[in-house]
């Protein structure tokens, strides 16, 4: 790990950018701690980080004034990261089929998420060894955000993940609907009930599937993009409990 810069928010929080080999990355931490912080993995979609960061800030902000360390990376083929034809193709079918209002394929969804998660997972967890080993901060970890495949996959393959928020979504390979079987951290599950890119039932189904004994739904009416600030606030609670 790298870092490549550094300045203060307004607030206070030190936000420092790195390179973890050639993967870009942030990091948040609080002003000053007397203890090594717990650390929440944000997560979020392939849209790059550049377009993601305003997102990413407040949701990091709104982390370290509970007095959590924040970091995230940038995923495969997003951001400056070399693109994937078959991916692209693979989004390029989706929207068609979303334009068109068409079922989305078990095809589109296996190519578009599964090589993804496949990556990304051991480049979190590369991400988790440096950070973890960095003064300041400790366990345990959460993870918080989407995509829920990628959610899913980290929380069975790292045992240091201790609780998970995840942000409800539709398009999730059968392979890893199965491996949501094998999930047993706390989960926080986030639903916008009119998500105009989501199919309710199946996130209702893919939720039911989690094996994990202590989980929560939280269901919101509005949009993808209409999360009421109460559902950040819940949230934030649950790592409270979970990550203290």
């Amino acid at each position: 790990m790298r870092f490549t810069s550094e300045r203060r928010l307004d607030d206070g929080v030190l936000e420092r950018e790195f390179t973890l080999g050639e993967i870009p990355g942030i990091l948040w931490t609080p002003a000053s701690a007397s203890a090594p912080a717990p650390l929440i993995l944000l997560g979020h979609p392939p849209l790059g980080l550049r377009r993601m960061y305003p997102r990413l800030v407040a949701r990091a902000r709104h982390s370290v004034a509970r007095g959590f360390a924040a970091a995230t990376i940038e995923l495969p083929g997003s951001g400056d990261r070399p693109r994937w034809p078959d991916v692209e193709r693979a989004r390029a079918g989706l929207r068609r089929a979303m334009e068109a209002g068409e079922p989305v394929g078990d095809e589109i969804i296996d190519t578009l998420v599964l090589p993804l998660v496949d990556t990304a997972v051991p480049e979190w967890q590369s991400a988790l060894d440096a950070l973890l080993a960095l003064p300041g901060i400790g366990g345990p970890v959460g993870y918080s955000g989407g995509l829920i495949s990628i959610g899913i996959r980290l929380a069975v393959a790292e045992p240091r993940v201790s609780a998970a928020v995840l942000f409800a979504g539709s398009l999730v390979p059968r392979a890893l609907v199965e491996e949501a079987r094998q999930v047993t951290v706390p989960l926080h599950v986030l639903l916008q009930w009119d998500d105009e890119g989501n199919d309710r039932q199946a996130s209702l189904d893919l939720f039911d599937a989690f094996g994990s004994e202590e989980k929560s739904l939280h269901a919101h009416l509005g949009g993808h993009t209409g999360v009421p600030e109460s559902a950040g606030e819940a949230a934030a609670e649950f790592f409270t409990r979970h990550l203290t």
